[in-house]
């Protein structure tokens, strides 16, 4: 699985944040890097020099043969908003494999033959 990750204005991609994401994302990576083939970071910042709740960060993962899964998270440190986007994107990747997985296996069951019993007789 590939990390692409990608500093907007106003955001400095350090040494210390890179490995602050990759560190968050590494229970990300050991549930679910069999089935991706890349998660993208955005970090930019919304508000500018304004201040306040402004460093955003977007998750998308890339699964295998499907659309993007996308997670974010609004903070005033971007710390924060990565640790938040990346709990999220746990929590979404976990729901969206679940129920390809339940789809999978209902499809895949097999059915119970029905019983032949016959009817009691009221007697």
């Amino acid at each position: 699985m590939q990390l692409q990750l990608n500093a907007g204005q106003g955001v400095e991609l350090s040494e210390a944040l890179e490995a602050h994401i990759k560190q968050q994302l590494q229970s990300v990576e050991r549930r679910f890097g069999e089935r991706l083939t890349r998660i993208e970071v955005y970090l930019t910042d919304v508000n500018g020099p304004k201040g306040g709740a402004n460093k955003l960060c977007k998750l998308e993962a890339r699964p295998r043969g499907q659309g993007p899964v996308v997670a974010e998270s609004l903070h005033e440190d971007a710390y924060a908003a990565v640790s938040g986007a990346s709990r999220r994107l746990e929590s979404v990747l976990s729901t969206h494999y679940g129920k390809l997985d339940n789809r999978s296996a209902a499809r895949n069951a097999v059915p119970e033959p029905e019983s032949e019993e016959e009817p009691e007789d009221d007697r």
